[in-house]
């Protein structure tokens, strides 16, 4: 029996103080981390995206950095650049804010695809470099990215390669009736504002990660994984009597983002073994992003999520374990 809720519940009522409601983001967030993954957080202006992961870097105690994208932003405001040291006649390395445990890209679609690619290296590599030098980031590192999705003018989509290396895509919703009327109660007193403390740290963490990696994925299981990501890839290839709804399946990223997040879920509740409802409850986010719709599915108005529904009841669920 894994330790993975009191963990999960001490990192969530420290959250809580700041944030009312979004549980189910909350866990997700918390599995991301356990999974070594970035999360892209899509949602209307005022849902509190920002102020949930600050919130979960005070909680995790690890250093919070972020970053304001801009269209007029540069790539050097991120990964930082060369500086002229008059004294010694030399160049050293400035390092921007992505030196951080914990780093929030508020907004990224803001930004043109040259800054957006300066995040490609450290989200894949955890690594930068500045001025012809590889610079390591400090682990854990993640990238927590949000944006909104009705502003259009003035943004840039995120290419295929960067959103497929978020390992979730999690819509954040509306809250409740009575969620909003205690953000009213609480937050409608300017001098009481929650103030946060650390309930965990990054060196923790890293040591929860070895026990995440006991937990048990019957062959069963990972052939269910496999079989549920090549669907989207023969929904894709469509056939002469099916319309073709997608231009593309998911990467083999999916495969492994789907892998390593079911056994983070399992652990975080406290389970010894990976289920096949785990994986599906997992689906949409690991899958929303990865897969292209064609025009003719958006005509129809055909969300992605409808598409993972159908890939979902379409595959043979294996016997658990």
């Amino acid at each position: 029996m894994s330790h993975g809720p009191q963990w999960s519940q001490k990192l969530r009522d420290e959250i809580g103080k700041a944030v009312i409601g979004q549980d189910a983001v909350v866990e997700r967030l918390l599995v991301a981390l356990l999974a070594n993954g970035h999360v892209l957080l899509e949602g209307m202006p005022g849902l509190a995206k920002t102020l949930l992961i600050k919130s979960l870097g005070t909680a995790l105690g690890v250093q919070f950095e972020r970053i304001q994208f801009t269209p007029d932003l540069l790539p050097s405001d991120v990964v930082g650049t060369m500086i002229f040291q008059p004294k010694t006649g030399a160049f050293t390395a400035h390092r921007g804010p992505i030196f951080a445990n914990l780093v929030l890209a508020d907004e990224i679609n803001r930004a043109p695809a040259k800054v957006q690619s300066a995040l490609l290296e450290a989200m894949q590599e955890r690594q930068v470099t500045i001025g012809g030098e590889t610079h390591p980031l400090p682990p854990p590192f993640f990238v927590m990215a949000t944006q909104n999705p009705i502003e259009q003018e003035g943004t840039y989509p995120l290419p295929e390669a960067q959103t497929d290396r978020f390992l979730f895509k999690l819509i954040v919703r509306y809250p409740s009736a009575a969620e909003e009327s205690a953000m009213m109660l609480r937050w409608g007193q300017v001098t009481k504002q929650p103030s946060l403390v650390a309930a965990s740290s990054g060196e923790e963490l890293l040591r929860l990660r070895a026990e995440v990696d006991q937990i048990h994925a019957a062959p069963a299981l990972q052939a269910y994984v496999l079989a549920l990501v090549r669907a989207t890839r023969e929904l894709a290839q469509g056939g002469p009597a099916a319309k073709r709804y997608l231009n593309f399946g998911a990467s083999p990223r999916a495969s492994l983002a789907l892998y390593q997040a079911g056994r983070a879920l399992a652990w975080l509740r406290g389970l010894d073994y990976v289920s096949p409802a785990l994986v599906q409850e997992l689906a949409p986010d690991v899958l929303r992003h990865r897969i292209g719709l064609t025009y003719e599915a958006e005509s129809e108005e055909i969300t992605a999520d409808q598409i993972v529904g159908r890939v979902l009841e379409s595959t043979p669920v294996p016997a658990e374990a």
